[in-house]
């Protein structure tokens, strides 16, 4: 009997020391956030820039040391956080190469925080995420024999690239890179334009490559990479006995939009035995565009690719993607061993679609050792979820749209005798600028931009970035943004009228 009442006295001590954290009312704290949330994609009201001075001191207090609860804790979230958000998906927001995500990429990010909060093991959202992917690889046109991989955005999907390429080199010599190491391999040395991204240095270096081995080769007159520098910079380096890792193609470079001649790279580094990497983070989806398509080559040439959903697919932040063409060179460069605690990754997950006993008797489809992550979340399912919404036909309109938005600024540039036209579009970039009649000075023009740019941010129409072209000072629209559309296009051009010629006037 004591034992007994020991007992209950023992479960109730147990009950009473339940976590502080809520788990069983998400139905009202999503719904308590959801007015903010809504009001939020209307896009108006102040700038959260022109607020800070608010929001920000009623945000940075001391770590509590008693929490404040659910309610007061979502009501901050509604009031202080998600009404001061970033807007980038507003329709008139060109800036940079970033964009918010539709509504059903939303409601699929969700569903992956709560009902796929691992990517691996016997569930729905497992196989979706592995289904998305064939998807991908299908909507682009990649051989079905292609395997990929998921990866937090652009920067990690090069480095996969990047990584198998060092395998395919080091095994040429006889190596084993990812388990030995480079020692080796001498001077391994990647090729690739002075316009491509520089995460792809970096992956030089996180590899142990070394980032002074990433050898860049000068752009021609149209602005990409010139074929005989790269020949003359390959006959060097064989000459000098350096270990050749790959070629980097630039399927739309982020200050222009460009694309490499990928099919000449694909020639040159076959011949040569190299790795071909294509880093399409930003344009791989303008081959969706038929207008274009021909610049891309064969994508089946292509050793490697990084894309990037959570661009031009609107897909949440944090979704890239890796595509190999070699599946053992991949599976060997990221290979990561097996301990007693994770047998179930022994078990052949891919036998079709008998039911099992528990989730967790497979490790599911897919694998680890594609990538740098294990622990990882289904990054594929908003992927997925875009893909059943739209379809590729949506897909193909969207990207269609957006370079037609692009042409329809680089139109109103050359028709104004106000605008001049920097860099002819090629995908849904557009490099332009203000120029007042009989204004020729560069450093005054520059000056003039720079002042346009930032008013036109501030009147907060629309928002756009800026680059360099040829060292001029240039205005920027990345038109990658669902909810933009052509009239968006011709109000970016009409702000930087207005903010140009009332600026100009008082110079």
């Amino acid at each position: 009997m004591l034992s007994q009442a020991l007992g209950r006295l023992h479960c109730e001590d147990m009950d009473s020391r339940r976590d502080a954290a809520t788990t069983d009312s998400l139905g009202e704290a999503i719904r308590a956030i959801l007015p903010s949330l809504e009001r939020f994609l209307e896009f108006e009201g102040p700038d959260p820039a022109r607020e800070r001075s608010r929001w920000r001191p009623a945000l940075d207090r001391p770590l509590p040391a008693a929490g404040i609860g659910r309610d007061a804790t979502l009501a901050e979230l509604a009031d202080l956080v998600v009404a001061n958000g970033l807007r980038i998906g507003h329709p008139g927001f060109s800036g940079w190469v970033t964009t918010g995500p539709s509504d059903v990429a939303a409601a699929a990010d969700l569903a992956q925080a709560v009902a796929v909060a691992q990517r691996w093991w016997t569930t729905a959202g497992n196989f979706v995420d592995h289904l998305a992917m064939r998807w991908l690889i299908e909507l682009l046109g990649f051989p079905a024999t292609s395997v990929g991989t998921f990866t937090s955005g652009g920067s990690t999907a090069n480095l996969v690239g990047i990584g198998a390429a060092r395998q395919h080199a080091g095994e040429r010599l006889g190596l084993r890179p990812s388990l030995d190491g480079i020692d080796g391999m001498v001077e391994p040395t990647v090729y690739a334009s002075t316009e491509t991204h520089h995460v792809v240095g970096r992956a030089l270096g996180v590899l142990g490559m070394g980032r002074r081995n990433l050898r860049s080769i000068p752009v021609d007159r149209s602005g990409t990479i010139d074929l005989d520098l790269l020949q003359a910079a390959l006959d060097e380096d064989l000459a000098a006995g350096r270990t050749q890792v790959a070629v980097v193609g630039c399927a739309g470079d982020v200050n222009a939009g460009r694309v490499d001649p990928l099919a000449e790279l694909a020639r040159i580094a076959h011949e040569r035995g190299i790795w071909l990497h294509v880093d399409g983070a930003y344009g791989g989806f303008g081959l969706l565009d038929d207008r274009v398509r021909e610049r891309y080559g064969d994508v089946a040439t292509y050793d490697s690719f990084a894309i990037d959903p959570h661009k031009w697919m609107a897909a949440p932040v944090g979704t890239g993607a890796a595509i190999v063409r070699d599946e053992g060179i991949l599976g060997r460069a990221f290979t990561i061993e097996t301990g007693d605690y994770d047998r179930e990754r022994l078990v052949d997950s891919t036998s079709g679609d008998g039911d099992l006993g528990s989730p967790f008797d497979e490790l599911g489809v897919g694998t680890p050792d594609w990538g740098v992550d294990f622990s990882m979340p289904a990054r594929g399912l908003a992927v997925w979820a875009i893909l059943r919404e739209i379809g590729a036909k949506g897909m193909r309109e969207r990207v269609v749209r957006h370079d037609d938005c692009a042409r329809k600024v680089a139109e109103r540039a050359q028709a104004s005798d106000e605008l001049e036209l920097l860099a002819e579009p090629v995908l849904s970039i557009c490099c332009f600028r203000f120029r007042p009649v009989g204004w020729t000075d560069e450093e005054r023009l520059d000056a003039l931009n720079e002042k346009v740019l930032l008013r036109v941010r501030a009147r907060g129409r629309v928002v756009t970035s800026s680059t360099r072209v040829d060292g001029r000072f240039a205005i920027r629209p990345c038109f990658i943004n669902p909810r933009t559309t052509l009239a968006d296009a011709d109000a970016l051009v009409d702000e930087v009228l207005a903010v140009g010629r009332e600026l100009a006037a008082g110079a």
